[in-house]
């Protein structure tokens, strides 16, 4: 995932996903984890730090998947 500010610069992180079983709302959960985070008064770091561990988690799931604070909590954790 990438986070493009409006400074020029460009932050490069590296997927967390252990394994991929289905892509199926990747890109929702994405959306939803940033405004979420946004909306709580995270900064765009944050948030995409956030949304790249939800979608890491989603996509370890088979068929469309949402996740919860516990397993958002774990992934943090377990790349902390």
């Amino acid at each position: 995932m990438a986070l493009f500010r409006p400074d020029g610069v460009v932050r490069r992180f590296p997927t967390v996903a252990r394994e991929v079983f289905d892509v199926t709302g990747a890109g929702d959960t994405v959306l939803a984890t940033c405004a979420l985070a946004l909306g709580a008064g995270g900064t765009l770091e944050e948030a995409t730090i956030l949304a790249n561990h939800a979608a890491g988690v989603v996509v370890g799931k088979v068929g469309t998947a949402t996740v919860g604070t516990d397993e958002l909590r774990a992934a943090l954790k377990r790349h902390a």
